[in-house]
C-alpha cells in the first residue's frame, strides 16, 4: 500500500523566495486550466484535453511576454498542476453521476495567493534527490534543510512541498510499503478488543481500561481566544494584522499537532496489542451539529478511526466497524437483555433481568466487541471477519534515513 511520510523543511531566505515563485506559477497554471475549461463550456465547445492545455498553457505560454516567467520554475511542477486540475474535474463529474464515494464534490474553484495552504509536487522525472548530508535537493530551488525524524522505508516515488497556514514548510514523500517487512514489525497475538469512543473518556476498552480525553482544544482555548482577540483589533491590510494572523494559525497548529500525535500513539498501541479491533461507526457529521460540536471536533474520532483503518490493513490486523444504530448502551453484556435508552447523565445502571451492575461505557465496549463477532462464543472458537480496505493517510514522523534513497 502507499503511504505519505511527512518531514519538516527549513528553507533559507532565497529558497523561500524560490518556493513562493513555484507556488505562484503552479497556481496560475491551475487557474488558467480551470478558466480554459469554463470558457469551452460557456461556448458549448468540447473541453480541451490535457495535452492541448499543456501545449497552450505551458509550452506556448512561456514564449509570451505575459507568461515568460513560467520558465523560471521546474516544468514538472506546472505539469503536475495541470494533472491536479484534471483530477478535480474528474472527481466533480463522478460526484454528479453518483459514482464517487463520500460527500458531494463541487466544481473546481480558482486558487488564490491568500489560500492558507500552498503546495507543489515533484515526480521522479523532476530529478530531485536527497543529498549525502540529508538535504532535499529540488530543481531550481536548491538543497533544502530537512528535519529527519524517522527512516524512509523505501525509495519515494514523488515529493510534495507544502506551506501551511502557520508558515511552516513540509516535504511529503509517497512511499510504497513492503507487506513482508510490515508483517514482521508487529508481534503475533490472538487478542481482540472492543472500543467505545466518548467525551468523558476518549476511549473505554472492553478489557476495562479507560483512556482519558486530552481535550487539547479546551486546554488551549484561553490562549486561542487571546490571539484571536488581538487579531480582530488589527487594521485590515496592515503588517501587524498579518503577524497576528500567523500567531493564530500557529496556536491552532500546535493543538492539531498534539491531537494527531495522540491519535498516532494510541492507534499504534492498539494495533500492536490486538489482532482484532471493533469500533462503532459514529455519525460524526451529525453530532457536530449539536451542542456537543466543539467537544466532538476536539476529540477527533474520525481521524482516529481512519488511522486504525490504514494501520490495520498495513499490519494484517482485523478492524470491524459496527452499525451506529446498534444498541450498545441499552443491552446488558452479561445476559443480553435490552434495558432501554438512558440519558447521558446515567453512567452506571443495573440490569432488570439479571441484576448485573454495569459501567455504561465498559458495557458498551463489551457489546461493540460482541456485535463485531470478535467475542469468543460458547464453542471457544474466535470469529475473525476479513480486513476492510484502508485509505491513504499521512503517517507520523520518527527517525533519520539510514541512507539517501536514489531517485
Amino acid at each position: 500500500m502507499q503511504l505519505r511520510y511527512r518531514f519538516r523543511l527549513y528553507p533559507d531566505s532565497p529558497q523561500r523566495a524560490a518556493l513562493a515563485q513555484a507556488f505562484g506559477c503552479a497556481r496560475v497554471v491551475f487557474n488558467d486550466a480551470v478558466r480554459a475549461r469554463e470558457d469551452a463550456r460557456t461556448a458549448k465547445q468540447p473541453c480541451p484535453t490535457t495535452g492541448e492545455l499543456s501545449k497552450r498553457l505551458i509550452t506556448e505560454a512561456k514564449r509570451t511576454v505575459q507568461r515568460s516567467w513560467l520558465s523560471e520554475v521546474s516544468a514538472v511542477v506546472l505539469q503536475q498542476s495541470l494533472r491536479d486540475a484534471e483530477t478535480a474535474y474528474r472527481n466533480f463529474f463522478a460526484s454528479l453521476k453518483g459514482t464517487h464515494s463520500g460527500p458531494r464534490i463541487g466544481p473546481p474553484r480558482f486558487k488564490s495567493r491568500k489560500d492558507v495552504r500552498q503546495s507543489i509536487r515533484f515526480t521522479a522525472n523532476a530529478r530531485w534527490s536527497i543529498t549525502g548530508n540529508g538535504r532535499l535537493n529540488l530543481p531550481k530551488i536548491g538543497a533544502v534543510k530537512v528535519k529527519w525524524s524517522r527512516a524512509l522505508p523505501s525509495t519515494p516515488s514523488s515529493v510534495t512541498v507544502i506551506k501551511d497556514a502557520a508558515g511552516r514548510y513540509f516535504a511529503s514523500f509517497v512511499i510504497d510499503t513492503d507487506p513482508v517487512a510490515d508483517a514482521t514489525r508487529m508481534p503475533d497475538t490472538d487478542r481482540t478488543i472492543g472500543i467505545d469512543l466518548g467525551l468523558t473518556h476518549f476511549a473505554v476498552l472492553s478489557d476495562g481500561r479507560k483512556i482519558d480525553s486530552p481535550r487539547f482544544l479546551r486546554r488551549a482555548e484561553k490562549k486561542l481566544k487571546k490571539t484571536q482577540r488581538e487579531l480582530s483589533r488589527k487594521q485590515k491590510g496592515s503588517k501587524n494584522r498579518a503577524k497576528a494572523r500567523l500567531k493564530v494559525a500557529r496556536a491552532h497548529a500546535t493543538v492539531a499537532d498534539a491531537r494527531r500525535e495522540f491519535h498516532h500513539q494510541l492507534s499504534t498501541q492498539l494495533i500492536s496489542e490486538n489482532q482484532g479491533i471493533a469500533v462503532e461507526d459514529l455519525p460524526v457529521a451529525e453530532l457536530a451539529r449539536t451542542r456537543l460540536a466543539k467537544s466532538v471536533h476536539d476529540a477527533g474520532w474520525a481521524s482516529f478511526i481512519s488511522m486504525l483503518e490504514y494501520k490495520a490493513q498495513r499490519y494484517g490486523r482485523t478492524l470491524v466497524k459496527i452499525g451506529r444504530f446498534t444498541p450498545t448502551s441499552q443491552t446488558c453484556s452479561t445476559c443480553g437483555g435490552k434495558d432501554g435508552p438512558k440519558p447521558l447523565r446515567v453512567r452506571t445502571w443495573t440490569c432488570t433481568a439479571c441484576g448485573a451492575v454495569h459501567d455504561r461505557d465498559h458495557n458498551a465496549a463489551l457489546n461493540v466487541k460482541t456485535a463485531a463477532g470478535l467475542a469468543v462464543p460458547a464453542c471457544r472458537a474466535p470469529v475473525s471477519p476479513g480486513a476492510i480496505p484502508a485509505r491513504r493517510e499521512e503517517t507520523g514522523s520518527h527517525g533519520f534515513p539510514a541512507q539517501a534513497p536514489a531517485t
